[in-house]
Parts: structure tokens; C-alpha cells; sequence
């Protein structure tokens, strides 16, 4: 790994991703602590990338979005198994635009455009014939027409300040290369130990 551009070796890795991963190549696991310092994670999946940071949508009523307008430090990890690779990402966070969120809620499937809407997510649910009923209702509230995305549904945009790559080498004699930033709009990277 002699790259420069921590952007450019995320795409050459995340191309191979998705070409050789069988599930999921976009899933990461997101990183969050709460008011009382308590960390949580969860997997959540990489909906646009690009020097401006790493996009991914949620419900701003869950546990999740509350860590994160309350502390917007986190942590992404991707891992894929196959390629005997990982890349580590910390950064702050902030919500997207209306009109990125807009965008992107309207290329998902309408079930998931609905389930959006019935969902109070993280919440307790008494049963899930509850969750369906409220599916079912939504479903014939938007009968006919385009579902819009609800106020409650955004995203966040991580904007990375460390980025490692990690890749497996045989006998546990990884290569790992971190990449910070330099405090001039650029990066600077080099090796760590295994």
C-alpha cells in the first residue's frame, strides 16, 4: 500500500468488495457512544462515499441518531472476510441535506419506503402483527401515489479525520498504513505495526 489519496485506495478496495463479496459488501459496522459514554454498535450500509465522507440513512428517532446528534465522533469498520481486509474509519458526523435524503429515500423500494413510515425504530414493539398492522396502514395511506420521506428519516454523513487499512498477511505479519489528516486540506499516511 503506497498510496497518498486515502480516497482513491477506498475505491480500488471497495471495487474489489463488491465484486467478490457475496453479501452485503457495502455493510459496516458503525460506532457510537451515548450521553453517559456507553458505546454501541450496530451494522448499517454505505449509501455514497467520496471525499466529502461516508453516507448512511436511518430513522432520527432511534438510538443511533440520538448518540450521534448528542456526541458526532464515530467509528466505521468495513471487514470482508473474502479479501483478508479491513479499513477503520473515525470521524464527525452531520446530517445530510433535505435533498440528498430526499434523493436517496426515493430510489428505495416502496416496502421500504413504507416500512420507513410504520417503523418507530429501537422502540419496544408489543408484537410484530403491531409492526404489519402499522405497515398495512401506511400502505393504504400512500395508495396510489409516491411515498414521501417521512420527517423522522435522514442521513449522516461521516467525515473522516483517520483512515487505516488493514490487510491479513500470512504468519500475523499485517500491513497496516493509517492516513490522518494534515491540517491543510491534505492527508498524510504511514505504517504501523501489526
Amino acid at each position: 500500500m503506497t498510496q497518498t489519496d486515502p480516497f482513491s485506495l477506498f475505491d480500488q478496495w471497495y471495487a474489489e468488495a463488491r465484486s467478490s463479496e457475496i453479501n452485503d459488501s457495502n455493510a459496516m459496522t458503525l460506532a457510537t457512544v451515548d450521553a453517559q459514554g456507553r458505546p454501541s454498535a450496530r451494522m448499517v450500509l454505505l449509501k455514497g462515499h467520496g471525499p466529502d465522507g461516508f453516507v448512511f440513512y436511518t430513522n432520527f428517532e432511534g438510538r443511533k441518531a440520538g448518540d450521534l446528534l448528542g456526541n458526532p465522533h464515530a467509528a466505521l469498520l468495513f471487514h470482508w472476510k473474502s479479501l483478508r481486509r479491513q479499513i477503520r474509519i473515525e470521524g464527525v458526523v452531520g446530517r445530510v441535506d433535505d435533498a440528498t435524503a430526499d434523493a436517496y429515500f426515493a430510489t428505495r423500494s416502496r416496502d421500504s419506503q413504507l416500512g420507513a413510515w410504520a417503523s418507530d425504530q429501537s422502540r419496544p414493539l408489543p408484537g410484530r402483527d403491531v409492526f404489519l398492522a402499522r405497515f398495512a396502514e401506511r400502505e393504504a395511506q400512500f395508495a396510489g401515489g409516491d411515498v414521501p420521506r417521512p420527517p423522522h428519516w435522514s442521513g449522516f454523513r461521516l467525515v473522516p479525520d483517520r483512515i487505516e487499512y488493514w490487510q491479513d498477511r500470512e504468519y500475523r505479519l499485517h500491513e497496516r498504513t493509517l492516513f490522518t489528516r494534515d491540517g491543510h486540506g491534505g492527508w498524510r499516511s504511514g505504517l504501523l505495526y501489526p
